[in-house]
């Protein structure tokens, strides 16, 4: 059955590379029960688009952080690969999120966005509540970016637990 919105997350267990310890580990999403999760895939390391996102998404940890949300990033690269990225490019040496390895590509199926005949994921965009639930899900081509800011606005929509209007901004009166 297709990932959908309302129903249990897709379970994983995956090895990360963490490069704020320099470490591996094995992960699951059951490490994250309590907390919120945002599951964000993109097409692969080494690339122009994708270190844009990872930046912008890792300047906004601690918004995510004080909102008790976990950022994972997600792509179909190994660990190895991951650290070699980090350790090559400038820009990620401060990365500070956990950075998944479906080589698998498990993962990337279970959610939706596998582009099976390029063995790399779309930009997927996941929040999943402190139950497990997912609550949103949002599907890019490889060639779009997200925009970190609507993330974080549509997860304090859901946070308020209330209906939000459009253009709702985290303060506004909800419904």
């Amino acid at each position: 059955m297709p990932v959908q919105v309302g129903q249990p997350a897709p379970r994983f267990e995956a090895r990360v590379y963490l490069r704020d310890v320099d470490d591996f580990k094995d992960v699951s999403l059951d490490d994250y029960a309590g907390q919120w999760v945002c599951l964000y895939f993109y097409p692969m390391d080494f690339s122009r688009i994708c270190p844009t996102e990872l930046v912008a998404f890792n300047e906004a940890q601690p918004e995510f952080e004080s909102r008790t949300c976990q950022l994972l990033a997600c792509s179909t690269d190994s660990y190895y690969t991951h650290k070699g990225w980090c350790d090559s490019l400038a820009e990620l040496s401060g990365m500070n999120h956990p950075m998944l390895a479906d080589m698998t590509k498990r993962i990337s199926m279970d959610y939706g966005v596998l582009i099976p005949d390029r063995g790399v994921a779309l930009r997927g965009t996941f929040l999943i509540d402190p139950q497990g639930v997912l609550k949103h899900a949002s599907i890019n081509d490889t060639k779009i970016g997200r925009n970190v800011d609507d993330v974080l606005r549509q997860l304090d929509a859901l946070q308020t637990g209330a209906g939000c209007p459009c253009n709702w901004q985290r303060g506004d009166p909800t419904m």
